[in-house]
């Protein structure tokens, strides 16, 4: 039944010629010319006009077909600028509600409407503060949008639209009983648009109850094609990435390289941080004026610094033939991203790199981006600190040959004549190799976590995991969420022990700083867990 329906009202995506095709006000025009936006995508071309029609929605999209902007653009559209709370967007976690609301933030820019993301870890006194200041778009994790309606401090009752941004992930998530109860919270001839990558019974089911003739509305993204460039990743704790990045490009021969980051802030940090470690880096992000953009592309284009650090957007439309590494220090949040990022090298015939760094928290999306462009991404060691020093040393060798190789050395000769004769020829020119690498040596071994007596057997370690058999939780559900979060195979877990309402299990040495990274406040099967490292046996009582 339900196929046939969605069959029989499956809307046909054509694509319109401009965003002015859908009669928006002028103010959200300009603030999606400023954007960057040309043209609609076809969700947003297909989605658009049916919401600003005020019917329920159906979306079915993944990440990266500009799904955002498809209901973000008809909130900020339809919602008045009265100080209450007139539509609210839920999603499953609290990087996809910061995201959407620095969206719906742009969209909104000229015209006097108020957002506001809501997400656990986050001071609520912070968020109460922002609610009472009078918002009309509310976008938020369902434990904390309830936790708020619970308080008193978020009402619902003059809710117009609502959104389940990822409903597939959120059910997945098990927010299905928070989300119920949100919706039970609203208006019942409230609108109310779900987009969902994929549709299984669950989502369907939610659909049905809670949405009134919906519009479906489906568009595929077609196949992601990847450039020919050699793909690897390092597997790094979040503690030690910044130590795991220098080393990295220590054992490289970089000539020109893109490092991508997150956020703005992001790389104003990792900017600072390579400068202090003495690298030649600088920073490209959207708050730069066009006179500080171009400065920096003419200092990358001079080779005056060798690493770029950028966002995503502030790298459109960057044409620069020469670059030989693209470093991925956070992994993008779609496999589209992916493409895009590491196609800024092996230009022009040339080889190219690209790296990406995934910490133990990126593992899935990093999984995610492989099966998208159906490719096993090579997973390297990264460099330990004897390593660099080795490949540097060869990569001096190299440099020395092909100097000799070139000739054109006797002005120099003329420098050391007189030094030769006070000095064994080897020891000049080791110290002049010392001041060419000036500051490659002070690298220093990053901190490595000390797990100490965990009452475990030798070369492993033993963590406690706050849920047990009560939660329906079996052995085989712990292994498989630390295969598929932490990335660590199955063999390297050990002696798991269930009790009523908790749980210990061993992990090899090598492992357990991933296995701890990954799942230390995550969710298995839908269930919030906790893991830490467990006390010696002899401490417990």
């Amino acid at each position: 039944m339900w196929e046939e329906t969605r069959q029989a009202e499956e809307r046909k995506v054509e694509s319109m010629s401009s965003f002015e095709s859908f009669g928006l006000n002028r103010r959200v025009l300009q603030a999606i010319h400023d954007m960057g936006f040309e043209e609609p995508s076809p969700i947003q071309a297909a989605c658009i006009p049916v919401v600003l029609e005020g019917r329920d929605v159906i979306g079915q999209a993944q990440t990266g077909t500009g799904k955002t902007a498809a209901f973000g653009i008809p909130l900020v559209e339809r919602v008045s600028t009265e100080p209450r709370v007139q539509a609210i967007v839920l999603t499953p976690t609290r990087e996809l509600a910061i995201q959407v609301a620095g969206e719906i933030r742009k969209i909104a820019k000229y015209k006097r409407v108020r957002s506001v993301p809501i997400y656990g870890g986050q001071s609520i006194v912070h968020q109460i503060r922002a609610l009472k200041q009078g918002v009309q778009i509310v976008i938020g994790t369902p434990g904390r949008v309830l936790d708020h309606i619970h308080r008193g401090t978020l009402s619902l009752s003059d809710v117009r639209m609502v959104v389940l941004d990822e409903a597939d992930e959120m059910l997945d998530m098990g927010f299905i009983d928070d989300i119920e109860a949100i919706l039970r919270e609203t208006p019942s001839d409230r609108q109310t648009m779900l987009f969902s990558a994929t549709f299984p019974n669950e989502v369907k089911r939610l659909a049905l109850r809670y949405m009134r003739d919906p519009q479906h509305i489906t568009v595929n993204r077609g196949e992601v094609t990847v450039p020919q460039i050699d793909q690897v990743c390092y597997k790094v704790l979040e503690r030690n990435k910044l130590d795991s990045l220098c080393r990295i490009v220590d054992s490289e021969d970089i000539q020109l390289g893109i490092i991508f980051c997150r956020t703005k802030r992001g790389v104003d940090d990792l900017v600072e941080a390579l400068l202090a470690r003495g690298y030649l880096a600088d920073g490209l992000h959207g708050d730069l004026s066009q006179a500080q953009r171009d400065r920096v592309m003419r200092k990358f284009r001079k080779n005056e610094i060798e690493l770029l650090v950028a966002t995503d957007v502030a790298a459109r439309g960057l044409d620069v033939d020469d670059v030989t590494h693209v470093i991925n220090y956070d992994v993008p949040q779609d496999p589209e991203s992916y493409v895009h990022r590491i196609g800024r090298t092996g230009r022009a015939g040339k080889r190219g790199l690209a790296i990406t760094l995934v910490t133990p928290r990126e593992y899935k999306l990093l999984k995610q981006i492989e099966r998208e462009i159906k490719q096993k991404i090579t997973v390297r060691e990264v460099p330990s600190l004897e390593d660099v020093a080795e490949r540097q040393a060869e990569m001096w060798r190299s440099k020395i040959v092909d100097v000799i190789r070139e000739g054109g050395l006797a002005p120099y000769r003329a420098i050391l004549s007189g030094l030769v004769d006070e000095h064994d020829p080897i020891d000049i020119a080791s110290a002049l190799l010392k001041l060419a690498s000036s500051g490659d040596g002070n690298r220093t071994e990053s901190d490595e976590y000390d797990f100490g007596d965990t009452g475990a057997r030798p070369g492993m370690v033993r963590f406690f995991v706050n849920v047990g058999r009560t939660s329906r939780m079996s052995p085989q559900d712990f292994v498989r969420a630390i295969s598929e979060e932490a990335g660590v195979p199955g063999d390297a877990v050990g002696r798991i022990d269930m009790f009523e309402k908790f749980t210990f299990i061993e992990v090899e040495e090598e492992s357990a700083p991933f296995v701890y990274e990954a799942l230390r406040q995550s969710r298995i099967n839908g269930t919030r867990v906790n893991l830490e490292p467990a006390k010696p046996r002899s401490s417990r009582r």
